[in-house]
């Protein structure tokens, strides 16, 4: 089992993190943000917090989720942050939304970097890529920037439409967007005998469908990893798969990988985590991938 953390990151920097909040900072800018496994103290004073903060995320009264942005000086709603390696720049908007999120969960780049790898490794002109619940698309941007050919899933049509202007602001085109509950569109795919090359998934604990479609994680995980199966080429393939749920374990998805797929080739699995300025790893969440393609 495996610990995984971005390694290539510029324009982000995990500072602080304890009390439950983290103290980070997406390029010129530093927020503060709820973060519920960081129950350990916070190695910086709250003052040192205060100061350092351009945008405090507080929860509204009675809500685990939904909350405001505190702002101070010139910090904007939306700013553009960039993600550079030797093989891959990508740009995307990020945004104070009343959910805490900013439009990026900067853990994945380790994903980004693997698919750029195992797309350069394979010998089809124009691989398929479909990325599910695939939110502001990050993977799918990654994806496309190495040459695929990829479908965009996400039930929310403004998250479709932020990714978009991310695939613009990055210099891509032709991605395939599509407004749809993930288990439904790939039930449709697995009818028409599609095969993909790449599948990405990052599903939510619980969520909806743009019809009122319900997503739960330990409901319908199982089925949608068997029909997932059914989707994925015979060779040249990679899949990336990774949970955000303090009730899910690595180990859950090893035996979900090994029930639907079967012994899969190179074949990781653990957790990703973000380290900050004080050795101290936050984990944010569980991860598997494997691909018949190594160097």
């Amino acid at each position: 089992m495996l610990l995984l953390t971005p390694t290539q990151h510029t324009d982000y920097e995990l500072i602080d993190t304890g009390g439950f909040e983290k103290l980070e900072r997406f390029g010129p800018y530093i927020l503060t943000r709820p973060e519920p496994q960081a129950v350990w103290d916070k190695s910086l004073s709250e003052q040192e917090w205060d100061n350092r903060s351009n945008a405090v995320f507080k929860r509204d009264k009675g809500s685990q989720e939904k909350g405001q942005w505190l702002t101070k000086g010139d910090m904007p709603e939306r700013w553009v942050f960039q993600y550079r390696t030797g093989k891959l720049h990508l740009r995307t908007k990020l945004a104070l939304s009343s959910f805490k999120h900013v439009g990026l969960f900067p853990e994945q780049a380790t994903n980004w970097d693997y698919m750029t790898e195992k797309l350069s490794l394979m010998p089809v002109e124009k691989p398929n890529v479909l990325n599910l619940f695939a939110y502001t698309g990050g993977a799918s941007l990654a994806a496309r920037a190495a040459g695929a050919d990829v479908t965009h899933v996400d039930s929310v049509k403004q998250v479709i439409s932020w990714s978009r202007e991310n695939m613009e602001l990055s210099g891509l085109d032709n991605i395939r967007w599509v407004v749809e509950d993930a288990m439904k569109f790939v039930k449709r795919e697995v009818r028409r005998g599609k095969r993909y090359h790449g599948l990405i998934l990052d599903p939510p604990a619980y969520g909806r469908g743009p019809d009122g479609e319900k997503w739960l994680l330990e409901e319908h995980i199982n089925e949608m990893l068997g029909l997932c199966a059914q989707l994925m080429e015979k060779e040249n393939y990679f899949f990336i798969i990774n949970l955000y749920s303090l009730g899910f374990s690595a180990l859950i998805i090893e035996n979900l990988i090994r029930a639907h797929f079967g012994k899969v080739p190179n074949h990781e699995f653990g957790e990703l985590y973000l380290k900050d300025s004080f050795d101290k790893k936050l984990p944010l969440g569980v991860f598997s991938r494997f691909s018949d393609l190594s160097v």
